[in-house]
């Protein structure tokens, strides 16, 4: 089917069919008359191709967005669809890619879409980032190590969620430890957080955080509350770098006979469906990954008009959500 089989289907011309199906700002064409191309095209399975639009943009719609190796969570699932959705109202098509276990190399993923953008949760070699410049790639981000190298600032900084974590807990825990997770891919999500704990803490002449390894699972808190409790002087609160981590440590202090927060209060990070529904329920920091997806999509989109992109972070709203663990 053609855009000429609708045209001749909905009794109108050609040109009138690519206006409608293209959503042409500079035509002004009645509704009935829309109405009339769309069904006309329902009914005979058309579909405008893609290939066609490219070439009459200068570019493609799509944005490829590359996740890194890390466990594609509630969180990072939310952002995703906030991502896709935000892009949609701009006419782009949001792509993802997922560099777990690749099955081919990068480049030949970017060469073969010849995407208009690419955004990266994590940071990639600056040497692929010159490539995809160089093959018409007209914005590249990365989200968590911005463009240019391990000395530009992330678009999104992670230091704040550590900070709000650590001035909730200071007030009568003048000892606490930070729940660090066992996935060495993620620490460039919590370096920075464990950063934040860090420099409140010192701010305020306290102690340095107890930091211990936890993995997420039924026994992966044990030898981590086991230390705690037993330390001189003993940690008496605790920042997760997650919600998965934070209730494994809660896990942990049910089998050791222990509760939150009497013996231990503790705080993590996402607000996951699973944090109401923890004994206690969890006391945890949530972000706006709402808000954190317009203003990505809003500089890539600005990206592509030809404006200048920002260097400084986005807005990132945290609060935390009070429950019983602490």
């Amino acid at each position: 089917m053609t855009s000429a089989d609708v045209a001749r289907e909905a009794g109108v011309s050609r040109a009138t069919v690519s206006y409608v199906l293209n959503d042409s700002p500079r035509h002004r064409i009645p509704e009935t008359t829309r109405r009339r191309v769309w069904e006309a095209a329902a009914r005979l399975g058309y579909a405008p191709s893609a290939a066609a639009r490219s070439l009459r943009r200068g570019r493609s719609d799509i944005v490829l967005g590359l996740l890194p190796d890390w466990p594609i969570e509630h969180v990072l699932g939310r952002l995703v669809q906030q991502l896709t959705d935000a892009f949609a109202e701009h006419a782009l098509t949001f792509l993802v890619h997922s560099s777990a276990h690749p099955v081919r190399p990068l480049r030949e993923v970017w060469k073969a879409l010849t995407p208009a953008a690419v955004l990266a949760l994590d940071e990639f070699p600056e040497a692929e980032v010159e490539a995809m410049r160089a093959a018409g790639v007209e914005v590249v981000m990365a989200v968590h190590g911005a463009e240019g190298g391990p000395h530009r600032q992330p678009l999104v900084v992670e230091e704040p969620i550590g900070a709000a974590q650590a001035r909730y807990l200071v007030t009568g825990h003048d000892r606490i430890g930070y729940a660090y997770p066992d996935l060495p891919r993620l620490g460039v999500l919590a370096r920075p957080r464990l950063d934040g704990v860090r420099k409140v803490y010192a701010g305020l002449g306290l102690a340095e955080p107890d930091v211990r390894t936890v993995a997420s699972g039924p026994d992966g808190a044990l030898d981590a509350v086991r230390g705690w409790l037993t330390a001189t002087p003993a940690v008496t609160g605790v920042c997760a770098f997650n919600d998965e981590i934070a209730l494994a440590v809660l896990v942990a202090l049910r089998t050791l006979g222990r509760r939150a927060p009497r013996d231990l209060a503790v705080i993590g990070v996402d607000d996951i469906p699973a944090a109401a529904l923890a004994q206690p329920p969890l006391t945890t920091l949530v972000r706006d990954t709402g808000v954190i997806a317009r203003n990505l999509v809003r500089r890539v989109v600005d990206g592509l008009d030809g404006g200048r992109i920002p260097a400084d972070p986005v807005e990132d709203l945290l609060r935390v959500v009070v429950r019983a663990s602490a």
